[in-house]
């Protein structure tokens, strides 16, 4: 009874910070847009929009382990794990600039979808060939502009918290576009909310891990599918690891 009551609560604090943050983000993009193309402003916001759901939420710890790691001024294909939909918020909080690559539904989703609008994260339309052809053509344009995409290699959340196998598709792109790959292990997401399931009971910790950028000129020559699970293996690794 008590925690339906505490997901109630925080789900009442979810609708009143977010009817407030995207109304403040409609604002940020009409007055930045001119001078910021990469909406680096706007990013900055939704990361702290982001960070409020963890600051604000008693039984949720996010722990950012390595983020001196990233190079603000590099572009990256970052890839992680995925267990949870915490992952998004896990995700922000590295605080560096990149648009995610996200299925399209969550576009339809009132307040998260607009602000992935607001932010031209990138739409991907899985089980459509061209919608995967449309998201490598989006993901490429914002590597070319210097923005970093975000991409869940496993596809969708893990139910029982071991990785899937990863999908080609991010390491295509780094290596199409040249630009170094970010691994990012997330730890302890899938306790705090598993798949299919809203209620929160219990307190956790949930682990960021940045691992160390994989430079484009060390897999210029690997072929994609080698790549693809020299990768997943290296996050599997961090998330046994803890």
């Amino acid at each position: 009874m008590l925690d339906r009551l505490f997901t109630f609560l925080f789900f009442i604090y979810f609708i009143v910070t977010a009817v407030t943050c995207v109304l403040i983000a409609v604002v940020i993009r009409i007055v930045t847009q001119p001078f910021d193309p990469r909406l680096i402003v706007l990013h900055k916001f939704a990361s702290f929009w982001a960070s409020l759901y963890i600051w604000g939420m008693p039984a949720w710890k996010v722990v950012v382990v390595g983020r001196e790691k990233i190079d603000q001024k590099a572009t990256y294909v970052i890839v992680s794990n995925h267990q949870s939909l915490i992952d998004i918020l896990a995700g922000y909080m590295i605080y560096t600039h990149f648009k995610w690559v996200a299925k399209a539904e969550l576009f339809k989703v009132p307040f998260v979808g607009w602000n992935m609008m607001l932010n031209r994260h990138v739409k991907l339309k899985r089980g459509d060939r061209q919608g995967i052809v449309d998201m490598m053509k989006a993901a490429g344009a914002h590597l070319e502009q210097g923005s970093s995409v975000y991409i869940f290699p496993e596809g969708t959340r893990s139910t029982t918290g071991e990785m899937q196998p990863f999908k080609s598709g991010a390491f295509a792109l780094a290596k199409r576009a040249q630009v170094a790959i970010l691994p990012v292990a997330i730890i302890g997401s899938k306790d705090a909310l598993p798949k299919g399931r809203l209620s929160i009971s219990g307190r956790h910790i949930i682990y960021v891990r940045v691992l160390n950028p994989i430079p484009y000129e060390t897999f210029a020559d690997e072929d994609v599918k080698t790549l693809t699970e020299r990768v997943h293996d290296l996050i599997e690794a961090a998330v046994r690891a803890g």
